[in-house]
């Protein structure tokens, strides 16, 4: 083993981050001088929970670093998967501080849980969690600048100015850069409320910026997990149970061996929980290659464990059984429904159906990791390195101060990288080399060992008054809960709950309605897809408010228009800091049909159809516009709108919205999973198909309804719609209802 690996002086010389200082409870801000005469600021962020900020814990979330040359340097602890994390939180900090954007580095910082808190990348968040905190740390930066200038020039701090990283005398017109005022800066206090600017004094804002990482992405100098090359390192591929839940009966290496550049065979335990590692035998080798040579050489026998009978036509066929009767849990019930529909004389009822959905990111999962004794070192394109570093000591039975985890950049996560299987199994791997190692999954190990977005059946009754108008609606679904992969306890209540975002938080005015949930059993890992739970429960409520509104002779428009309720809408609020407001669903819905002339002339065997939704606390609605000509599907535009409040880089926001469009798309018309006694069968893009360009949309636009609230995220606010948009649209197309995805024509 190369002791330099875990040498302090080898990972701080290597580690993009700066260091930080250690906080208090009551230390908002803490300053301090750096060797050269730099000024180092660090920010203090209240823990993710109200309970660990009342326990005296605090997030440290990011460092402004100023060095005397006048560059300045912002660390954020956030993981960059191509949503452009990186850029947008460094943006809010340079903002505030005045920095001349050409001469910022942005560093992303190690996992460190003492200093920074919960790392977790995911939910659209991090813009929402850090744009207070952050915008405070450039701000109290600036006013202690100025101090220092103050003293410098001899006048008041506030008839001073700061622009493009220099401190400015408009009397005398004199500037000082900051790095000259960066060590007298670092002895003035920091500002308990710091004065932050006006959005009509942005600069950096709100304005098109490329990202940061584009340049190093497009020359092929990013250094993603795969990348990452050691002194000494091995290479390794894992052979894993081909049913989820199986274990390992027996195994014969002796032609593994003999292969050039094979050094070992081992095993690998499976490991429960919430880590779910599979049981595998994994190659180590002095190459990937001869390590997968040496892997497809191996006789090996599994036990199919519980799950080896599960089917997806078994699936479906269970799942529709729940639905034909009440569910075993009631997540959200208005008035008496059931009594509304037994008594009415037309009722109409829809059954939808979405399969198992893979996360297919372009970068496979991978992670380099190092074991000395009871020290680990672990190098991973992770969403989640604290959970990555906490289930790694208790696979290893270490400390967990002794475990340390890298933060690569990430070649597509969409909340695949939220889980830890695997770190942990690489950590596992090298724990018996001697020497560190990097394990890569090749497309196939991707695929079929994947944590998958669930299937599920909604059916759903309704009935009309004699204006037209929903009187009943009752929503019975059922899912494999993402919750119970990781919970030995099956809690069908807390699983309703926790499933059923996009069908329980009803966004339409209807007196009498229900929504029901039952648990579908099943050893299918699952996992966060973006949006997660909306996009199947989205798909199926924004598909039937269209069949309802075609019963009834109304315009799909207006009818989602008319249910918005104003004044009151009997819904469980999503978040009590960000509640419901009906009129930024109506503004998004009424933008996005401006856009696209709805309502306008069509040739024949084109159609338009709309949905809307709410995910992670932003508002989108989308309207789609397709033609079905002798039998082929095209889809001639997207308009999507999308309140998230302030859009803090443009260029950045509409790549996101872009992005989640594509992707639901590819969802409706191509992508599905189907499990055959208990294994995967799709492994590759041969099988698992995704939408290919010349299948996507010929024009997107995306148009922002900017408010003055909060800002929230834009990863996966334009995924729910998209297609029950689509199912609308063919439907106005052609007159036929579809609903089971993937679509077929």
């Amino acid at each position: 083993m190369n002791s330099d690996l875990f040498d302090p002086e080898w990972v701080a010389e290597r580690r993009r981050a700066t260091p930080a200082a250690t906080l208090t409870r009551r230390q908002f801000f803490r300053v301090s001088g750096l060797a050269g005469g730099g000024l180092l600021l660090s920010m203090a962020m209240p823990g993710i929970s109200q309970a660990a900020a009342e326990a005296s814990f605090f997030e440290p979330n990011v460092f402004v670093r100023i060095d005397p040359d006048n560059r300045a340097t912002i660390t954020v602890s956030q993981s960059e998967m191509g949503q452009g994390v990186r850029t947008t939180l460094a943006m809010i900090v340079a903002e505030e501080l005045d920095l001349d954007w050409s001469r910022v580095n942005v560093q992303t910082a190690p996992a460190d849980e003492k200093k920074y808190g919960r790392q977790g990348t995911g939910g659209s968040a991090s813009i929402r969690r850090n744009w207070t905190r952050l915008r405070e740390s450039g701000a109290s930066a600036r006013t202690m600048l100025l101090a220092a200038a103050a003293d410098r020039l001899g006048v008041a701090a506030n008839t001073l100015e700061t622009a493009d990283s220099y401190v400015i005398d408009p009397a005398s017109g004199k500037r000082i850069a900051y790095g000259d005022l960066a060590a007298a800066a670092a002895t003035k206090p920091a500002p308990d409320k710091p004065a932050l600017k006006t959005p009509a004094q942005f600069r950096l804002l709100g304005k098109e910026h490329p990202g940061i990482d584009v340049d190093a992405i497009v020359t092929g100098k990013a250094v993603y997990g795969a990348d990452v090359r050691l002194p000494g390192m091995l290479y390794a591929v894992v052979e894993r149970s081909p049913v989820h839940g199986g274990s390992l009966k027996s195994y014969d290496d002796t032609a593994a061996l003999k292969i050039n550049g094979v050094r070992k065979v081992i095993t690998v335990p499976a490991v429960g929980g919430s880590t779910n590692v599979h049981a595998g035998v994994a190659v180590i080798a002095d190459s990937t290659w001869a390590a997968m040579q040496g892997r497809d050489a191996l006789a090996i026998e599994w036990n199919a464990g519980p799950h080896g009978g599960e089917t997806s036509a078994a699936h479906s066929k269970k799942m529709l059984e729940l639905t034909s009767r009440p569910g075993e849990a009631t997540v959200n019930r208005l008035g008496d429904p059931d009594k509304v529909l037994a008594a009415a004389d037309d009722v109409l009822s829809a059954t939808y159906e979405v399969p198992f959905l893979s996360h297919a990111t372009m970068e496979p999962m991978n992670c380099t990791a190092a074991v000395d004794g009871d020290r680990c070192r672990i190098w991973a394109p992770t969403q989640f390195p604290n959970w990555a570093a906490r289930a790694t000591s208790e696979a290893l039975k270490i400390p967990a101060a002794n475990v340390s985890v890298e933060i690569m950049l990430i070649g597509g996560g969409f909340g695949r990288r939220i889980n830890p299987d695997y770190a942990v199994e690489a950590a596992l791997v090298a724990a018996q080399a001697d020497a560190p190692v990097k394990v890569t999954w090749s497309r196939e190990d991707d695929m079929r060992h994947d944590f998958y977005r669930p299937a599920a059946v909604h059916v759903i009754d309704a009935c009309l008054d004699d204006a037209g108008m929903p009187l009943a609606w009752r929503q019975r679904f059922s899912t494999p809960a993402i919750r119970a992969t990781y919970s030995d306890k099956v809690d069908v209540d807390a699983f309703g709950v926790g499933e059923s975002d996009g069908a329980a938080n009803m966004l339409y005015r209807i007196p009498n309605r229900s929504c029901e949930y039952s648990y579908l059993d099943s050893g299918i890992n699952r996992g966060w897809w973006r949006a997660v739970h909306t996009t199947h429960a989205t798909f199926a409520v924004e598909s039937f408010i269209d069949e309802l509104a075609a019963r009834a002779g109304k315009d799909p428009l207006e009818l989602r228009l008319a249910l918005i309720d104003e004044l009151e809408v009997d819904r469980p609020e999503q978040n009590e800091e960000f509640p419901f407001r009906p009129q930024r669903l109506k503004g998004v819905l009424q933008l996005a049909a401006a856009k696209a002339g709805w309502g306008k002339p069509l040739p024949a065997g084109h159609g338009m159809g709309i949905a809307c939704g709410i995910d992670h606390l932003s508002y989108a609605a989308e309207v789609v516009e397709v033609s079905v000509i002798d039998g082929k599907l095209r889809i001639h535009k997207v308009v999507c709108a999308a309140d998230c409040g302030p859009v803090l880089n443009p260029n950045g926001g509409r790549a996101q919205i872009e992005g989640g469009i594509v992707q639901g798309l590819s969802a409706a018309l191509r992508e599905r999973i189907t499990v055959a006694d208990g294994r995967i069968v799709e492994g590759n893009f041969g099988d698992y198909r995704i939408l290919r360009i010349n299948e996507s949309p010929l024009v997107i636009e995306t148009h922002f309804a900017e408010t003055d609230a909060h800002p929230t995220g834009l990863g996966e606010p334009s995924v729910p719609p998209i297609a029950a948009a689509l199912a609308n649209a063919i439907y106005a197309a052609t007159g036929k209802r579809h609903r089971r995805l993937p679509i077929e024509i």
